[in-house]
């Protein structure tokens, strides 16, 4: 089997499984508590904030840990928006992009539906990526945060987070990106982002599920979602996964260590595979930004197919991808990305993702460029 699905999950790297085997079995403290066990769970636990503080750029106090993006993109979301519309009821405006993960589009919504917040949409080009021009048209005196997205987790088209937030900044809005198809492949450092929140995913870069992290700048605002103990500085209560923990620092070193090397050499592996699909398949349409976009993501629509049925008989070739957002999967809706990018429902229908991760082989590459040509050409004879 050939796995071309890591925006979907990544195996756990060994090493990240060595650096979480001590606290899941001899020291497996709670760090709240004030004994030995504890104080170990504990310095574990600091050791791995330090860990992504460093590797962030920022304060190890800026760092909170969550059970994934989803929950950090809900906190982002929702706390600081919250924090600023208590703060001050005039500011009740959120800024959303058009193709903003279902856990960031979904909070707003629900800001909307029972905070009575406003939700304006930034809509993108045919690339998929927002302008500043066109983030500058929405904002308000009344916005009281702005979230778009570091890398789309469909087409993988890059924004220009770092002209977007000082947009933002020059306004006095936070910004909040979601960074979890990004984290690994391009820089995070939170300084030359100048973003006030970012959302990390442990999975997306070998570390286990269940495990992320939000960066928020110090002096923003937050209202936690969680309430009880008090933990994570207040922001989110909770007994904290040191496991999980130990294990993402682990992994974003990892990753973070070989980037610049890893980003080149993917790169150029997804150029070619691009290049052998769109010659070898009639009608191919590469979709998202041709070059400002992420190493790991090739993505096409076959128009006169089904997507769906072409990832099943990719499968039965051997080859593992999907039809865009795992989170979206059994939906017979259209992908809202590509109908937001200006695809026609049908087209977008035709849509099949392809992701890798670092240990990709150049002979992957071959064997699923080949698999592509086949299966669309056996799913168009049966009329798609």
């Amino acid at each position: 089997m050939i796995f071309l699905d890591a925006a979907a999950t990544t195996p756990v790297r060994r090493e990240v499984l060595d650096a979480m085997w001590p606290y899941l079995t001899g020291d497996f403290g709670n760090p709240s508590s004030h004994h030995t066990l504890g104080e170990s769970a504990a310095n574990a636990l600091a050791g791995a904030r330090a860990t992504v503080a460093a590797l962030l750029g920022c304060r190890p106090g800026e760092v909170t840990f969550t059970s994934g993006g989803t929950e950090a993109d809900n906190l982002a979301v929702k706390g600081i928006a919250l924090a600023r519309q208590a703060a001050s009821p005039a500011l009740n405006r959120v800024v959303i992009s058009a193709v903003e993960h279902p856990a960031v589009e979904e909070s707003a919504r629900y800001l909307e539906r029972f905070h009575g917040f406003g939700v304006d949409v930034v809509p993108v080009d045919g690339t998929g990526q927002v302008t500043p021009e066109a983030l500058l048209a929405l904002l308000r005196p009344e916005t009281a945060l702005v979230s778009i997205m570091y890398a789309n987790n469909e087409v993988g088209t890059v924004q220009p987070v770092a002209e977007l937030a000082a947009a933002a900044r020059r306004l006095g809005i936070p910004f909040h990106t979601d960074a979890v198809q990004a984290a690994g492949w391009v820089p995070l450092d939170t300084k030359a982002l100048g973003a006030d929140a970012i959302s990390i995913s442990g999975h997306k870069l070998g570390a286990p599920k269940g495990c992320g992290v939000l960066f928020v700048r110090g002096r923003t605002k937050i209202e936690p979602l969680l309430h009880g103990g008090g933990q994570e500085r207040g922001r989110r209560s909770g007994t904290e996964n040191v496991a999980g923990a130990v294990g993402l620092a682990t992994a974003l070193t990892l990753a973070q260590a070989r980037q610049a090397e890893e980003r080149r050499r993917v790169a150029a592996l997804r150029d070619t595979f691009i290049n052998e699909v769109l010659t070898g398949v009639p009608g191919a349409v590469l979709t998202g930004h041709p070059v400002h976009r992420l190493p790991s993501v090739a993505s096409f629509c076959f128009p006169g197919t089904s997507g769906e049925s072409v990832l099943l008989e990719l499968e039965r070739q051997g080859v593992v991808c999907s039809s865009g957002s795992a989170c979206a999967a059994g939906s017979d809706a259209p992908s809202p990305v590509l109908t937001a990018m200006g695809f026609e429902a049908d087209v977008a229908q035709t849509a099949v993702r392809f992701s890798f991760d670092s240990a990709v082989r150049e002979e992957d590459f071959g064997t699923a460029a080949r698999a592509v040509r086949q299966a669309v050409a056996s799913v168009r004879a049966l009329g798609g």
